[in-house]
């Protein structure tokens, strides 16, 4: 069953059936021994790297069928597995496996005075299930963040990396296998069928958590249509502000980096604020630089003033997310001003201050609500791999449960075991 060929009766009755086994795996995962889910994901990561050539050639597909249907450079770049992301998605397996396992930490422990001893314990989410797009190593990042977390999970990739995220799965597989776990325990949605993303989203009985990682039109249409709890995985609009107080050198380092490291992830910066203090003095190299790497620039007038090559910012630009090589400048009066424009444009994604002032970084850090915000470092930075939990499911800019990158922990829950010798309640 595949395309767009099977009727929504099928599709049903296909998805109702996976998130059965899904939940019967979870049973078993939640379980599991550490050492178990470590084998699986270290037999993965040998699976992925053995099957490289086989990996590529079903990119290769989606690369083909990406470009003849007009796909943009960003997005194409979101879709390539090419030598390195394969050796890359093998090594965040093997990070992953040498995390502790959350499962069963024990997170505080008290004593009462009647003698109860009560401790607040990690447990796995249960069934969660993935709905992405043209990115396929979300596959892997997925299944092996799930699997540590002791979670099973239905992935559900999207059209354009079907090719890729099934030659993934399989090595996920062939690791569950090696180490005796249930193959159920990852899933992956067999149709490409729309009508499956409807299904998963009303799973209530079988389904636990949804995570969306995806375009703004697949994250709305699950915050607004999912009756199944969702981590928040909203645009990833980021800011970098250059501070009257940066350094030349630094600044001009950082901003190329976080535009153009890879412009279709989520932590690209897509606004650049510039103190108008310094704007005459450190703008003008950094437009040469962005704009000679092949990157529109569009900005307010000073901005256009100082490069005739900047194109003129509208209203629209402060509230887009490109995802493309494409950034927006504009020059602001001070710390506050820039404060100001990521309250009002921002998505609560990922900002970054650049400056030499201590202070006025804390001021900055501590004003903004966002997930992530950064000193004197590059948006790009907004990675679970990055900061140190092997891999990401997503970027959650929420507030309840998870925010940030969603690791390892935040794939669990808690429950508390109460241990008494007798106690009854007056």
């Amino acid at each position: 069953m595949d395309g767009n060929t099977a009727d929504t009766t099928d599709v049903a009755a296909l998805m109702h059936d996976i998130g059965a086994r899904a939940k019967a795996a979870a049973r078993n995962l939640a379980g599991a021994s550490p050492d178990a889910k470590n084998k699986a994901l270290i037999a993965a990561a040998a699976a992925i790297r053995a099957d490289a050539g086989a990996i590529k050639a079903a990119n290769a597909k989606d690369m083909d069928a990406g470009r003849a249907k007009g796909l943009s450079a960003a997005l194409l770049d979101r879709l390539e597995l090419n030598d390195g992301r394969i050796a890359a998605m093998a090594k965040g397996l093997e990070e992953i496996a040498a995390l502790a396992d959350p499962v069963g930490a024990i997170m505080a422990e008290w004593d009462r005075p009647n003698g109860l001893k009560i401790a607040r314990v990690r447990t796995p989410l249960g069934v969660i299930g993935i709905i992405y797009e043209s990115r396929p190593n979300v596959t892997a990042d997925a299944g092996g963040l799930c699997l540590k977390a002791g979670n099973a999970c239905i992935l559900r990739g999207g059209s354009e990396s079907i090719h890729s995220s099934r030659a993934i799965h399989a090595a996920l597989q062939r690791g569950l296998t090696a180490a005796g776990l249930p193959e159920d325990a990852i899933q992956m949605v067999p149709t490409t069928d729309r009508a499956a993303v409807g299904e998963m989203l009303t799973m209530t009985k079988y389904i636990d958590v949804i995570v969306p990682r995806g375009g703004a039109s697949l994250v709305e249409r699950v915050m607004r249509d999912s009756r199944v709890p969702t981590f928040q995985h909203l645009t990833g609009l980021c800011h970098t502000y250059i501070h009257e107080r940066a350094d030349a050198d630094k600044a001009r380092k950082i901003v190329l980096n976080a535009k153009m490291r890879r412009t279709g992830v989520c932590g690209a910066t897509e606004t650049l604020l510039v103190d108008s203090a310094v704007a005459a003095k450190m703008l003008p190299p950094i437009l040469n630089d962005l704009i000679a790497a092949g990157c529109e620039v569009r900005g307010d007038e000073a901005v256009q003033g100082m490069d005739k090559r900047v194109l003129p910012a509208t209203a629209l630009d402060w509230d887009t997310e490109y995802l493309d090589a494409i950034l927006s400048v504009k020059i602001v009066s001070d710390l506050d001003a820039a404060v100001a424009h990521i309250q009002a444009h921002g998505s609560e994604h990922t900002e970054a201050i650049l400056t030499e002032d201590t202070a006025a970084a804390e001021k900055f850090m501590d004003a903004l609500d966002s997930a992530i915000v950064l000193h004197n470092a590059s948006t790009q930075f907004a990675d679970g791999g990055e900061f140190g939990m092997g891999a990401e499911i997503g970027i959650a800019t929420g507030k309840l449960h998870a925010r940030g990158p969603v690791g390892v922990e935040q794939l669990t829950t808690f429950k508390y075991k109460v241990r008494g010798t007798g106690q009854v309640r007056a």
